[in-house]
């Protein structure tokens, strides 16, 4: 914690005094004001008066912005570090942020062993499978994620895609989790048992999300034969104790909610009933089916890459890159990409270990993939200054996390903000009338940068298959969640993924650099000097089932208050404005600030996002009065 008032004096002046600094202040002072402006403070003995905050309270994602960098009248300059807080109940672990222990790790012949013998009780309710925005997740200790869940919902999907007339490949692939790989086994069973053609990797590595979405893609544009679709077993950024499962239709997307209700349904009737009528042959006989081939996921997504990002600008102004999987699916990836395209790319952690021990520990004490996580990201941040750009990606790679020398981490709202002025000003093969896409939750920001480009702002609910149409069709070239996903469409005007690809976001900062001369941190301080500089907060509350349930029954009649936070309530939403879809909860609008509300699909909480563009008290006001509204509506 760092605590400092307005009338504060930051002084540089160490070496006319005599003393040594250690550099301490001079990197604090550059993720302030930027990294020219401390040199010359240093150089010159300058002084500087403002605010320094760094606050930590429950979770708190610390980013670092400057204000009145230059001396004005003879004044001094003034400091401003800025907290944009992501806060949770529980109060941050005291290891946050450090190396994993030998006690931190998960017992990897314990959870296979928990996958093959524990059986989930299809009476409870928790035990059932479960479809959330990226598919069924839990864990084998928990009975939450077995053998009997895969059996059940590869024997679903099954069940669907002949129901559909889908008789094209299924490419499945998988991360790096523990439990993925059984998984991939049992489900591989089930598909050749029902004659499905399955294409799996052919080098037999791990396979991110994106290059799934893509192939599946690629094979269907021609809109003729047979479709194609995907299955990506992961639970994305989860623990490592965890699993995942999805499906992606032909459209390569996330399957939306009217196709993964009849999947879940249809799963959780063949669990009630022992799996009696689940399909299933022995995976020596599954792996030399006649129906069972390989694809090359890696070739096939690196040698398309060029149409997406402009990889020769970034090869020509030596751009040094530092990537880091996070242990997931793209490890692979990111050595070839390096070598076959001649970039100065170092892969700073090569390793994969289900265990994950490599990673430092998330806010609550527990190893988790998260690449928009200072604490799990805090190994990468602590070599900053070694990369013009080094990023990081989740364990099955839709996730993006940009880390700069002049700021460190980047929230994901700002660099989305930043892609996008980036993108709709660079990409001359873009349809002229294509939207902005941008869920409901993401920062206001993005609202003031699509007017400031002439474009249509799409607002849809959380979750990424809303954009799923847009991308297809081209009418929405960049779609992007809060939580670090996006993904937009080709230099030429064509889809790319309509999953998200964490893969091309962190090579897009790389390109930013490359073409602008500037960091996306810097960027982004030029679109705060324009639009101004919002405060954003997300804080996650307990809440019973049955306080989600009335959350996502809320009507905008409920909102009986005309003001929040002292300003005019322009608007009380529960469908999307974009697309008229229910949003699940309730989202509140007014000139300068909002937020909204919305149950948690997987944790008895509900999740309050609020920003604010008058500043930090304003934003706990809202706060403070949207957590009022809530607890009359839900009790």
């Amino acid at each position: 914690m760092r605590l400092a008032g307005p009338g504060a004096v930051f002084d540089t002046r160490f070496a006319t005094l005599r003393l040594h600094p250690g550099g301490g202040h001079v990197w604090m002072l550059a993720r302030a004001v930027g990294q020219q402006q401390a040199t010359l403070a240093c150089l010159f003995g300058e002084t500087a008066q403002g605010l320094l905050i760094v606050l930590i309270t429950r979770r708190a994602v610390i980013t670092a912005g400057a204000a009145g960098a230059v001396a004005a009248a003879g004044a001094p300059p003034r400091v401003f570090m800025r907290c944009v807080a992501c806060q949770y109940d529980g109060m941050v672990d005291p290891r946050a942020g450090q190396p994993a222990a030998a006690e931190d790790l998960v017992d990897v012949a314990k959870l296979v062993t928990a996958y093959y013998a524990v059986h989930p009780d299809p009476g409870e309710a928790v035990q059932r499978v479960s479809f959330g925005t990226s598919g069924h997740r839990g864990s084998a200790f928990t009975a939450t994620f077995n053998e009997d869940h895969i059996l059940a919902t590869t024997q679903a999907i099954c069940e669907y895609r002949a129901g559909q007339g889908i008789d094209g490949p299924l490419y499945l692939g998988a991360d790096t989790h523990a439990l993925s790989e059984p998984a991939q086994v049992s489900a591989l069973e089930v598909l050749a048992a029902n004659g499905v053609h399955v294409l799996v990797d052919a080098r037999g590595g791990y396979t991110p999300t994106p290059a799934v979405s893509r192939a599946i893609l690629a094979h269907n544009a021609s809109g003729q034969g047979p479709r194609a679709d995907g299955i990506v077993v992961t639970p994305s950024h989860n623990p490592p104790s965890d699993g995942g499962f999805k499906y992606n239709p032909p459209d390569g997307g996330p399957a939306g909610t009217d196709i993964t209700r009849q999947i879940q349904d249809r799963a959780n009737e063949l669990l009630a009933e022992g799996l009696k009528t689940v399909r299933r042959i022995p995976y020596a006989r599954a792996a030399a089916a006649e129906t069972t081939g390989t694809f090359d996921f890696l070739d096939e997504y690196l040698s398309a890459l060029g149409q997406v990002v402009d990889l020769a600008a970034i090869k020509g102004a030596g751009v040094r890159i530092g990537a880091d999987p996070l242990g997931g699916a793209s490890v692979a990836y990111w050595g070839e990409l390096g070598e076959r395209y001649g970039l100065n790319l170092n892969v700073v952690n090569p390793d994969v270990d289900a265990t994950f021990r490599f990673m430092t520990l998330d806010w609550d004490g527990k190893i988790r993939m998260d690449c928009s996580s200072p604490y799990a990201m805090a190994s990468l941040i602590g070599r900053q200054h070694e990369f013009t750009i080094a990023t990081g990606n989740d364990t099955d790679s839709d996730r993006h996390g940009i880390v700069t020398p002049d700021a460190g981490l980047l929230n994901p709202n700002h660099y989305l903000a930043v892609a996008i002025d980036y993108l709709y000003r660079h990409r001359d093969g873009w349809p002229a009338a294509a939207a902005v896409g941008k869920t409901l939750v993401s920062s206001s920001m993005i609202d003031r940068v699509a007017e400031g480009l002439g474009r249509a702002l799409l607002e849809v609910p959380v979750g990424f298959k809303w954009f799923v149409p847009g991308l297809l069709d081209g009418s929405v070239a960049f779609g992007g969640e809060e939580s670090a996903g996006a993904s937009f469409l080709q230099r030429d005007g064509s889809v790319w993924t309509t999953d998200k690809d964490g893969i091309i976001l962190a090579l897009l900062a790389s390109e930013i650099t490359a073409v602008t001369g500037y960091s996306p941190s810097q960027l982004y301080a030029g679109l705060t000097e324009r639009y101004g500089a919002p405060a954003y907060a997300r804080i996650d509350t307990a809440a019973t089932r049955e306080q989600k349930a009335a959350l996502g029954r809320l009507s905008p009649e409920q909102v009986t208050a005309s003001e929040l936070a002292g300003e005019k309530i322009t608007a009380a939403l529960t469908a999307a404005p974009g697309n008229g879809a229910p949003i699940g909860g309730l989202k509140v609008v007014t000139a300068t600030g909002w937020f909204a509300a919305r149950p948690s699909g997987t944790e008895d909480v509900y999740k309050l996002y609020a920003e604010s563009f008058r500043g930090p008290d304003q934003l706990a006001a809202i706060q403070k009065q949207a957590q009022e509204i809530i607890a009359a509506a839900i009790g």
